[in-house]
């Protein structure tokens, strides 16, 4: 049971991974913090995929991590409309990777398919990507996008009501994107980013030295030597949820 007080553990885990990603960007999507001063909310932006739907479209999400990250799965909440056979109404994302590794039949759900501590926000994001032009309807988070998914899907694209709706969303996120000055890629050229070398001419990186505080240190001596490594084979199955 994650304890509401931060553990440095969490906090380096968190800090590694934001430098990691500022400094070796993946193509489809950006992360900054929400606030300077906080690791465990980032606000994390994702761009519809070329050849899909949801081209051109740049959807807004929350992603808020438990203070005993990353023995305990983030969870992510679409700030921007999106309908999805796997976003509830309120924009909580249901994807089997975000659940924790218990043994739960009637999910449909192997326990390898879930979380464990192997994975990354970066096998998370690249699994969300994933998931928007493949979703899983078998127990799905919005039943009325997923009936319209299959009709979609069945009849070749014939069943426009699905695609109409993707495809208006993505068009208004594109807009709401453009007012905040930001580029979205609508090729596949664009989408696929380079690995970024660093530079002086980049924007300030944050000093991840700030988060290191011995305040920290002394409140989780124990939750360090719980688990030394994750269980599971570390298998980004992206595509199942509750």
């Amino acid at each position: 049971m994650s304890s509401t007080v931060p553990n440095s553990s969490a906090l380096r885990a968190l800090a590694l991974e934001y430098k990691s990603l500022q400094e070796e960007p993946v193509e489809g999507f950006r992360v900054k913090l929400l606030g300077e001063d906080n690791l465990f909310e980032w606000e994390v932006a994702i761009f519809g995929p070329p050849d899909t739907l949801y081209q051109g479209g740049y959807f807004k999400a929350h992603m808020k991590f438990p203070t005993d990250y990353p023995y305990s799965p983030p969870s992510i909440r679409f700030l921007t409309k999106v309908w999805h056979p796997n976003v509830y109404e309120n924009g909580d994302l249901c994807i089997s990777i975000l659940h924790p590794p218990v043994d739960d039949p009637q999910s449909g759900e192997l326990p390898c398919e879930r979380w464990n501590p192997t994975q990354s926000v970066r096998t998370v994001l690249l699994s969300v990507i994933s998931l928007l032009n493949e979703p899983n309807t078998f127990s799905p988070a919005n039943v009325d996008a997923s009936v319209m998914y299959r009709r979609w899907r069945d009849s070749k694209g014939k069943d426009k009501e699905y695609e109409n709706i993707i495809r208006k969303q993505a068009q208004v996120a594109r807009i709401e994107a453009e007012k905040e000055g930001i580029v979205v890629p609508l090729t596949l050229e664009d989408y696929c980013i380079k690995t970024r070398v660093k530079s002086t001419t980049q924007e300030p990186q944050l000093d991840m030295t700030d988060f290191y505080d011995d305040d920290y240190d002394d409140l989780d001596t124990d939750s360090d030597e719980e688990i030394e490594g994750g269980e599971g084979d570390g298998d980004d199955s992206g595509n199942g949820e509750s």
